[in-house]
């Protein structure tokens, strides 16, 4: 849909207070292309197995690298941010959650505001043709972020934003609109910092912000479905369910400030629950703490067979 440039300004000021109306922190858009930097950089990643078993990667190679082809006709790719640093943290000394787990799955609240979104575009400016996506597709989300804006990749291949850090869950739209674009976030300012590839207790994070997954804790804990390699012995630092070592030391994240989303507050009991507790849960306690949650991707068995690994050592 070709607009006129002061459609493109209503059009594009429309979309981001309803955005920000909606409680999405940030918002960016670019112009819908081929990510050409980003081309050789997936190929060697997956070449170089970095993907581990999580063989969906590999699919959809190109529709990752160009939006047009989720989209035909694609002319604006919308990037969002939302943030979910908590207010208050596990007690010490116990067997951690990464902050994002703490509540209700964020996939459900962020596909939710997403489409009240794109029924806003198609109800104030017509016709509209697009996609959302939230960590549920082939696309190259922090990426686009970077391109759109919002932020810049950090060592740890996280998008930081400068005066919000980088706690914060990404989302894209994807439309047949012409919009005003946004200029890409062209500084990176991480500078001689190396905080998260030194505290990386599995030594996941490598040079040029590239992440060998299959040695991250998140990818282990979570993705992996076998038995827990035993070289990972020793190395998890109580980590049974995802890993913010990397950005718990950034020193981007000292302007992190606590989110205001009910979704994402925790079960009343968890962030009060010991080893001895973790280590004695039953199913029913499971389901009850994590109804609609991230970690039941891992299911009470996997969430089992990490804690009996982390109890080993």
């Amino acid at each position: 849909m070709q607009v006129s440039n002061a459609h493109k300004e209503r059009y594009t000021n429309l979309i981001k207070q309803k955005a920000y109306a909606l409680g999405f922190q940030s918002v960016g858009i670019a112009r819908a292309g081929f990510l050409e930097s980003e081309a050789p950089r997936l190929e060697n990643w997956l070449k170089n197995n970095y993907h581990g078993k999580m063989s969906y990667m590999e699919n959809h190679f190109d529709k990752r690298l160009d939006p047009t082809k989720l989209v035909p006709g694609a002319k604006s790719v919308i990037s969002l941010s939302y943030n979910y640093f908590p207010e208050k943290q596990q007690v010490a000394d116990t067997y951690k959650l990464s902050k994002y787990a703490y509540g209700k799955d964020y996939h459900f609240l962020l596909k939710d505001k997403l489409k009240i979104l794109m029924q806003f575009i198609q109800d104030e400016i017509g016709e509209v043709d697009g996609r959302v996506f939230t960590d549920s597709a082939p696309v190259m989300e922090r990426a686009w972020a970077q391109k759109s804006g919002i932020g810049w990749m950090g060592k740890h291949s996280l998008v930081i934003q400068k005066d919000k850090g980088s706690f914060s869950f990404l989302a894209e739209m994807i439309l047949d609109l012409d919009m005003l674009y946004d200029a890409p976030f062209a500084t990176d300012h991480c500078g001689t910092c190396t905080r998260c590839i030194d505290v990386c207790p599995t030594d996941a994070i490598l040079p040029n912000k590239v992440i060998n997954a299959s040695q991250c804790i998140s990818y282990l804990t979570i993705e992996l479905r076998d038995e827990l390699p035993l070289n990972m012995r020793g190395k998890f630092q109580d980590w049974m369910f995802g890993c913010d070592a990397c950005q718990d030391v950034c020193p981007w994240n000292k302007f992190s400030l606590p989110h205001r989303e009910a979704f994402f507050n925790p079960h009343p009991d968890l962030l009060q629950m010991t080893k001895n507790d973790w280590e004695e849960i039953t199913e029913e306690v499971f389901k009850d703490l994590f109804k609609k949650s991230a970690v039941k991707r891992t299911k009470y068995s996997g969430l089992k067979r990490n804690i009996s690994f982390l109890k080993k050592i």
